[in-house]
């Protein structure tokens, strides 16, 4: 069994403190597996076929009975009575955004549901990576939230390429809305080798048409809030437009999606998603929100810093980690900032509270039926070399000799080029964005430093090339 496929076919089956309520308990992956001669695939094989029936996994009695609570401003916008809280269901809801999204509906008064087949922490596992700051599992983390706020968070643990799990779980939460972060959401991880780009364009593409079907079948009403990304659009050298552009060719005008110039076979599943989810809005009445969401910074959100047990992820390695959160855990143990190639590479990023504002805001003000709307979601547009800058200057003050280096860049990629992002929309809506402060890389750098021992340097040093990935599966020994 080649290795995309196992992948693809995992369900994660529930601890022992989760009840499992329909079908067979799911297989687990792990990197023996991966491996596996002929005739354990074979066995393997088998075991998939017998496994026909889909399961739905709900939080034990510990996090479930939780007493609705009063509405919040944002639901009261979305004119939902005081009586029925709004439902969102949050795909993806234990990485990095997700988490911090799920917390932050279920704080301001929205029912939440966690659906997840929590692969993000077996490709930890597959690559010897760890999160800087220690995760506990996703059951632990919805009882701690119960326990300090009353709150409970359902979950459904099982993989959304599985159309009968997801069935269940859209029939059983009935959503109003559904988020969806459950993508494999790495551009280093697509190119590694050739199941991790056959795993992410299926995950990914095959993931996003099950929701929209669901949707269709299940809840017709649902807003989908889609997490794009703004890797879509590419670097042209005219301004990039909020999802559409007005042209006059030959004389005749009109606007058309905005020509998309992906990078990497992550960005590429972006791209099929976006045109799936737009067909699906003209053909079937959808009504969705496409989020091309710029480079995402930080760690703490009102709700993950309210206990240990609620902490965030926080990736530093050069196949999870994005640029400025890398650059202050390489800072913090006196690492050179790693900048590829020239370092002109201008994106567009924003502070993790902004992703859970800009979500909630999406939600709070729904597409119509029949509409498919996409809002550019960054506060601020940095080169990579404004990003060294900042930090060398933010550790000086913290009394840290940082010091960057230019690295082979080990991308496809335009190093100096022009960049300039519109994104008014969610501005219009009433985000009110975290800029990046002197005060806010403190805390990052600070952050970075509390954790230094929890580092592997090892991974710091980027691994994977976009002209040298293959076709054999990469992983560590265990």
């Amino acid at each position: 069994m080649k290795m995309a496929h196992l992948i693809t076919n995992c369900i994660f089956s529930a601890s022992p403190a989760v009840k499992t309520f329909s079908g067979s308990p799911g297989y687990c992956c792990n990197v023996g597996q991966l491996q596996n001669s002929k005739s354990s695939n074979l066995s393997l094989k088998s075991s998939f076929k017998r496994q026909k029936k889909s399961y739905v996994t709900c939080a034990s009695a510990a996090v479930q009975g939780q007493t609705q609570t009063p509405l919040t401003g944002s639901q009261e916008v979305s004119g939902h009575s005081s009586s029925k809280p709004k439902k969102v269901m949050v795909i993806g809801g234990d990485g990095y955004c997700g988490w911090a999204t799920a917390l932050h509906l279920s704080n301001k008064g929205y029912e939440v549901a966690i659906v997840d087949n929590l692969v993000r922490r077996l490709f930890d596992h597959q690559l010897g990576l760890d999160s800087l700051t220690p995760i506990t599992s996703i059951q632990n983390r919805v009882r701690r939230w119960k326990s300090l706020t009353g709150k409970t968070i359902q979950l459904f643990i099982g993989d959304i390429c599985d159309f009968d799990f997801l069935s269940e779980a859209f029939k059983s939460f009935e959503p109003d809305a559904a988020v969806h972060f459950g993508e494999q959401r790495s551009a280093p991880y697509s190119m590694i080798d050739r199941s991790r780009a056959v795993y992410t364009q299926h995950n990914n593409v095959i993931g996003t048409l099950n929701v929209l079907f669901a949707i269709k079948e299940y809840s017709e009403e649902c807003h989908l809030v889609k997490l794009g990304t703004m890797g879509e659009y590419g670097t042209p050298n005219i301004d990039i437009e909020e999802g559409f552009i007005t042209i006059t060719h030959n004389g005749r005008t009109d606007t058309l999606p905005y020509p998309k110039q992906a990078s990497s076979f992550y960005h590429l599943s972006k791209v099929h998603d976006s045109h799936n989810i737009a067909f699906t809005c003209k053909a079937w009445g959808i009504r969705a929100t496409d989020l091309n969401q710029g480079v995402v910074y930080g760690v703490r959100t009102d709700e993950t810093a309210m206990h240990e047990e609620l902490s965030n992820r926080f990736d530093y390695d050069g196949v999870f980690g994005t640029a400025l959160n890398r650059f202050c855990v390489q800072a913090a143990v006196g690492h050179p900032l790693t900048v590829y190639g020239k370092g002109g590479q201008t994106r567009g990023y924003l502070d993790i509270r902004d992703t859970v504002q800009c979500v909630e805001l999406a939600i709070a003000n729904p597409a119509k039926p029949g509409e498919f709307r996409v809002f550019n979601q960054f506060t601020e547009q940095f080169s990579v070399n404004d990003l060294a800058k900042l930090v060398t200057a933010a550790g000086a003050k913290l009394g840290l000799d940082v010091q960057t280096k230019s690295v082979p860049n080990p991308r496809v990629e335009a190093e100096e080029h022009y960049y300039n992002a519109k994104h008014t929309k969610l501005i219009e809506l009433g985000l009110e964005p975290h800029l990046l402060s002197d005060s806010l890389l403190d805390s990052l750098l600070n952050f970075a430093v509390q954790y230094k021992d929890r580092v592997d340097t090892a991974q710091i040093m980027p691994s994977v090339s976009w002209k040298k990935m293959g076709a054999k599966p990469r992983t560590v020994s265990v």
